[in-house]
């Protein structure tokens, strides 16, 4: 026996009209049809089940409507934690260099963050989209809210804001950065949601292998993906290239050239991910900040940022985009791979079958990508590689498995209910910490000095007496007392995002 949902407004009291009125099916699945939403929401469309009330199954043909349960806990949970370590790894990885991001081959937590969050923005399409009536509607819908995400996206991390601890802040066009951590999610929520739209068939699911038929083109859509960017990252040739540093007080700048001439190469100067990105992006776009630059070969102090080793080689201040154009292609299946995890949610009410359906899949990608990593494609952040897409994705399946047993399962919530606050504004804290709005905030207005402040303003940021303020960790401290504050705009940031989380 399963319980399916089918959400309807309004109604007549003393009537059982399931068009009309909120209820719970429950469905026997023993029939010839199965148990499955798409019957039930089928069924209950039948002109019959208009003039009359429907004979569901149970004992005597007896029907039952109870009322609808609310939403899983466990998704916000999920994604208040990922913002929880998101904020960790951005504040604790200056001090702690061994949680920030790995320079190159590697894993470490911050680099969990990314995919968890396309995680979970699939795991929410697969909800989205369960009970759709139009496609063409929700297409445009998707478009129209990816669009949204994406200049968003441009205009918090394109190069807008730059010089914020002088206070000089600017716009550079010239050199605006096209791809970001919100426009990769834009991106993989914009293919996820066109697959979902589109590519799933009427097939009745009442087992594993009827949800595998249902949804196997946009299984197909992941595996052409991955195997077109591991033939592109490994069969691409990469010829020399050259870049160009400014000089201080000149006009001139100094030229660095690298030699490459090679293929199938995953180091951080010869890869072919940051060859497209140069040639279709343009090298004064990407990232000025690349994570290389903290290898042993590029810094006397890695795994942080230093000084440059007497012996540098030339790429070490090179450019290089991590939300590239190459990358994306495996967060997007990042996406899609959540996507499934979402339909288990939709097509079984069991908390037995939905832990399966979970929980074996998670442990068949970690040791895929564990293999792959052993046998030389490493586990490549920077890169988004094929072994660090299946580790992550599995990881956050496993994830989700044990959040839902203990919060929706178990019922413990009492030490969740912060993480669900900040899972159900995700995006709305990531724009305010990650993206320097808060920053700009606290600083960027003040009275005849910069230093007159808000911080200043409310005791914090003084100068001491050797004339240096007391810094961001104090500053950091600060943003509590603006939480407030910020809560009274959440409205209308969620207006625009609150459909892609």
């Amino acid at each position: 026996m399963a319980s399916y949902k089918l959400i309807r407004d309004g109604g007549d009291e003393g009537t059982l009209d399931l068009r009309a009125k909120n209820c719970a099916l429950r469905i026997d699945n023993g029939g010839g049809h199965g148990g499955d939403v798409e019957s039930a929401y089928l069924k209950s469309n039948t002109p019959s089940s208009r003039l009359k009330p429907p004979v569901l199954a149970g004992a005597g043909g007896n029907a039952k409507c109870t009322p609808p349960s609310g939403r899983l806990i466990s998704l916000d949970v999920f994604r208040g934690l990922t913002v929880v370590l998101m904020i960790i790894v951005d504040n604790a990885g200056r001090l702690i260099p061994s949680i920030n991001h790995s320079p190159w081959n590697g894993l470490t937590l911050a680099d969990f963050v990314m995919p968890f969050f396309l995680f979970m923005v699939g795991v929410s399409l697969g909800l989205v989209y369960k009970n759709m009536t139009c496609r063409v509607a929700a297409t445009k819908k998707a478009i129209l809210r990816a669009g949204k995400l994406l200049v968003l996206g441009i205009f918090l991390q394109g190069g807008y804001f730059h010089g914020l601890s002088k206070l000089t802040y600017g716009v550079d066009l010239e050199q605006l950065r096209w791809m970001g951590i919100l426009q990769r999610i834009a991106v993989a929520y914009w293919v996820a949601a066109m697959c979902e739209i589109w590519l799933r068939n009427e097939e009745i699911v009442d087992s594993r292998k009827s949800l595998l038929k249902k949804y196997r083109w946009q299984w197909a859509t992941a595996f052409v993906l991955s195997t077109v960017y591991l033939l592109m990252l490994y069969g691409l040739y990469v010829p020399d290239w050259e870049y160009h540093i400014p000089i201080e007080a000149s006009f001139r700048a100094e030229v660095f050239k690298v030699k490459c001439g090679v293929r199938a190469n995953t180091g951080p100067a010869c890869n072919a991910a940051g060859m497209i990105d140069r040639a279709v992006l343009g090298i004064q776009r990407l990232y000025r900040k690349p994570i290389y630059a903290r290898t042993q070969q590029c810094s006397i102090n890695s795994p942080d940022y230093g000084p440059l080793p007497p012996d540098a080689p030339s790429w070490c201040r090179a450019p290089f985009d991590p939300e590239g154009l190459l990358s994306t292609v495996m967060a997007i299946v990042t996406c899609l791979l959540g996507l499934q995890y979402g339909h288990v949610i939709v097509h079984f009410k069991e908390h037995k079958k939905r832990l399966s359906l979970w929980s074996y899949p998670s442990m068949g990608f970690m040791l895929l990508g564990l293999m792959c990593h052993i046998l030389g494609m490493h586990i490549n952040k920077a890169l988004y590689s094929f072994s660090y897409t299946c580790v992550t994705v599995g990881l956050a399946g496993i994830l989700l498995a044990t959040i839902y047993l203990v919060v929706d399962v178990r019922g413990w919530r009492r030490f969740t209910m912060v993480l669900e606050w900040m899972g159900k504004n995700a995006l709305l804290i990531y724009i305010l910490v990650a993206c320097n709005i808060l920053p700009l905030i606290l600083q960027g207005f003040y009275w005849k000095e910069p230093h007159n402040n808000i911080l200043t303003l409310i005791g914090i940021g003084k100068l001491d007496e050797g004339g240096e303020g007391r810094g961001l960790l104090e500053a950091s401290a600060a943003a509590a007392i603006f939480v407030d504050a910020a809560s009274t705009y959440r409205i209308h940031v969620q207006t625009l995002l609150i459909h892609i989380l």
